[in-house]
This record gives C-alpha cells, structure tokens and sequence, in this order.
C-alpha cells in the first residue's frame, strides 16, 4: 500500500474541503438582496406617483396631520387619486381623522394594500398595525427607519397624482430617510401658527430642507384667526372683547348679519417667516373649532362642510401649492 499522500485533485476530496457560507455570511447577503429589491419597488413606486408633498412642522400641536388630511382631501375633491403616507410611527393620527381607526390593512402576495378613507384617498399608517390604540410604539431608530422603508416599498400605490406624507414634529430621522429613499419629492410644506415660538421652529424646518436637499415649497399659517358671526339689529354696532384687552368693533349689515375675526394666536407670523427666508407663503388658515369634532368624529371639515370657509381656505392653499410644483424639472434624489 502507497504512503503518498491523497491526491488535492480528487474531486471527492475537493468537494469535501470546500466550505459554504457562514450562518453570519448567509445573513448578510440576505440582508443585501432585500435591501436591492427594496430600493427597485421605491423606484417602480416612484413613477407610479406623480406628485409627493412632505408636510412638517418644527413643535408639535400646530395642528399638521389636520392640514395634512386637508390637503390631501382637497386634492380629492379636485377628482385627483391621492394618498396620505402616515410617518409618525409612535403617534399616528391621520386614521382616526380619515374615519379609518380600528381598520385593519390587506397584504396580498407580499404587498401591502392602503385603507381607503373619504373621498377615496388612500391611507397608510402604523395605527392599522397596532392590536390596541393605546400600545405604546418603543421602537429604537434602525428599527422605526426600516418600518417607513417598508412602508413606502412593500405598499401597492397603484397610480397616484399626489402622495402626502405626514410627519411627526421636528427634524429627525424620518424626513432624512424618506428623501433617500424616495426619489423626486416635489418638496415640503411647512406648518406653523402665528406665535413666536412656533415661528422659531418652523424656522428650523426650513433650514432643515436645504440639508436634505428638498425644496421648501412654502409656508402655511394655520390656526389664524377665529370667525364669530351673529345677527342683531340691522345697522347696530356691535363690540366685542378680543384677546390682549381689545375689543374689536364691527357694524350689522342691512339684514342684521355681522362678523368679526379674532387673532386668537396673533396673526401674519407665517407670512413674515416665508419672506425672511425667502419661500413662497401659501396662505392662511382659520382657527376653526369644526376640526377638532371633526377629528374626533373621522370627518374632516372638508368632508362635511365642502362649501364651507375652512373648505374654501384649504382650496386656496391647494392652488398655492400646485402653482409651486415644479413638473419635469430635471432634478431627482439618489437613493442610498
């Protein structure tokens, strides 16, 4: 019998030597085949949908998921296809807004498919996946971006004119990954009310939107002034006592009807914010009580009263907006 040794060019020998993957490795190259073809579907996505408005605020309580919803339900009205992207993972308000609360979403061969709301706008939002309202979301950020990565790519769109996307208050991590992610955001829409300390956030926001390198499409003054109207004798004066010690005066019409408008809030902030930085101010909206029972009950102001003021008000900001909206112009963000 030989002593050699074994030849290295026995092919038993060879496939016995030679070591697959590590667990680790197998992981890894799983994780980068999903991250590929998470990054297609946002591109195939993208030109599904013609128009993305991110919608923002500096502090929260300025009332931006209500102008969110607006916007978007304006839009409808308009006969546009529309739909909400709710990013603010551990608040998530636009489903009880929209009518929507304890629905639950549709996944159909992988693909997730949005709750329709009023006026047929699409809506998408980590309320339709918690068991109960009250479950507190305590999420780390890895996990909370790779939630809103899915929420973009894994969502059956279908073709839409317009994608909302509401976020939640400040400057954080989830605008940054929505830009990077999805490609040709038209630009943002920032949310404000007239006193001093929103205003100084909503200056942050703005300088914000030239760090990731989308548009200011311009500001809107929400809350602005609260309308009281009644009858009394025709031609009579009436008094009324406004905020800060005032008192504003008016005088009935010829059937009696008069009207006056109190700046609850101030007023004129978001339009002298807007010129010191140099962005389009979209326009004003009223301090209307409709909206709160509009939010509690899940139909929004526009919905029930669409001839109303405040349905007018969003209609005029809408136009700003659009007259904002750049189509085709060249310029796209990379996804990374």
């Amino acid at each position: 019998m030989s002593d050699s040794p074994v030849s290295t060019h026995d092919p038993k020998v060879a496939s016995d030597s030679v070591e697959g993957p590590t667990p680790q490795d197998q992981k890894k190259m799983e994780q980068a085949y999903a991250q590929m073809k998470r990054k297609m579907s946002m591109q195939d996505i993208s030109k599904k949908i013609k128009h993305k408005v991110m919608v923002l605020s500096g502090k929260g309580g300025v009332g931006k998921s209500t102008v969110a919803t607006g916007l978007a339900l304006s839009l409808a009205q308009q006969g546009m296809a529309v739909g909400i992207l709710d990013i603010d993972i551990t608040g998530p308000n636009v489903p009880k807004m929209m009518g929507l609360e304890g629905r639950r979403l549709h996944v159909e061969e992988g693909r997730i498919h949005p709750a329709q709301g009023h006026l047929g706008v699409k809506v998408i939002s980590m309320a339709f996946l918690l068991d109960n309202e009250d479950t507190p979301v305590v999420w780390r950020g890895p996990i909370k971006l790779g939630a809103i990565q899915q929420f973009i790519a894994d969502v059956e769109w279908g073709n839409l004119d317009y994608l909302i996307i509401d976020f939640p208050p400040g400057t954080s991590d989830e605008p940054l990954t929505v830009a990077q992610s999805l490609p040709d955001i038209d630009g943002m829409v920032i949310v404000t009310t007239p006193q001093d300390v929103a205003l100084l956030d909503s200056r942050k926001s703005i300088t914000f939107s030239e760090s990731i390198k989308v548009p200011v499409l311009g500001v809107i003054e929400n809350m602005s002034g609260f309308t009281i109207k009644g009858t009394t004798a025709p031609g009579s004066e009436v008094e009324i006592s406004a905020p800060a010690g005032r008192t504003e005066k008016t005088t009935a019409d010829k059937d009696g009807n008069f009207s006056v408008t109190l700046d609850i809030f101030k007023k004129g902030g978001g339009k002298l914010t807007a010129e010191e930085f140099d962005v389009p101010f979209l326009g004003a909206l009223p301090f209307d009580p409709g909206f709160v029972r509009g939010g509690d009950d899940g139909v929004h102001r526009i919905v029930s009263e669409p001839e109303g003021a405040s349905a007018i008000a969003f209609a005029a900001v809408v136009s700003a907006v659009q007259d904002q909206i750049k189509v085709d112009d060249g310029t796209s963000l990379e996804i990374i």
